[in-house]
């Protein structure tokens, strides 16, 4: 599965703004002028210009244009560019992080509920999780960095947020540059995916083999209505 994306912004009706609206706009700021920015980026000039024509049309101004004189004029954005570049910069970051997570799925039957909050029995145990109206069949969905891990008995779930504690033995432990990927095997059979620290990963000792117990919140956990008949 490709977990690559195109982050767009909408800024009007029709209008969107993409990756390379973003890099020209920033390299206009950057190098003071459209032709600058054009050469740098080894775009058509008037191709540019007609675009940022498009993105001003439905966003407003974006650029500001000095006058020749002792400096000799130039190109650089508003504030409401820069904020559209921030806003961009933003959505992607958030694109990515979404992408680069991984989510445990637990097929479930709801047992019970309170109001938008269901419990749902899977193999691991009860699991509450935001549920559809109606629904009864389900996949449970967990993101990975919605899970903390911890050692079994430290902590009493009435005195946290974090509704849901499974228990379980860690299988793998993939370390990257901060962040480490865990797979906890669940008491019950289901794999369940966390990220660490490398700090969280050092104080629980975490390694194969090691018993933990995973916590999430209920309002992170999310329940998707199935087919029964797949079951």
């Amino acid at each position: 599965m490709d977990d690559d994306f195109a982050a767009r912004l909408a800024v009007g009706d029709d209008v969107t703004v993409d990756e390379r609206d973003v890099e020209m706009l920033a390299a206009i700021d950057r190098e003071g002028s459209m032709h600058a920015a054009a050469q740098h980026l080894g775009r058509s000039y008037p191709h540019m210009q007609r675009r940022l024509d498009e993105l001003e049309a439905a966003a407003g101004d974006l650029t500001e244009r000095a006058r020749g004189g002792a400096g000799g004029g130039g190109t650089t954005l508003t504030d409401d560019g820069r904020a559209v570049v921030r806003r961009f910069s933003r959505l992607r970051a958030e694109l990515s992080g979404a992408a680069s997570v991984t989510e445990s799925v637990f097929p479930g039957t709801v047992v019970d509920r309170d109001g938008e909050i269901a419990s749902v029995e899977t193999d691991a145990g009860t699991v509450a999780a935001v549920t559809p109206p109606d629904a009864s069949t389900v996949d449970v969905t967990v993101r990975s960095d919605a899970v903390a891990l911890g050692r079994p008995g430290g902590v009493d779930p009435d005195d946290t947020s974090l509704r849901n504690e499974l228990a379980g033995t860690v299988s793998e432990v993939d370390a990257g540059d901060a962040v480490v990927a865990v797979t906890v095997e669940l008491d019950g059979g289901p794999a369940l995916h966390a990220l660490v620290t490398e700090a969280s990963r050092d104080r629980l000792d975490l390694a194969a083999g090691r018993r933990v117990v995973a916590r999430f919140k209920a309002t992170a956990t999310r329940a998707v209505p199935v087919d029964p008949s797949r079951q």
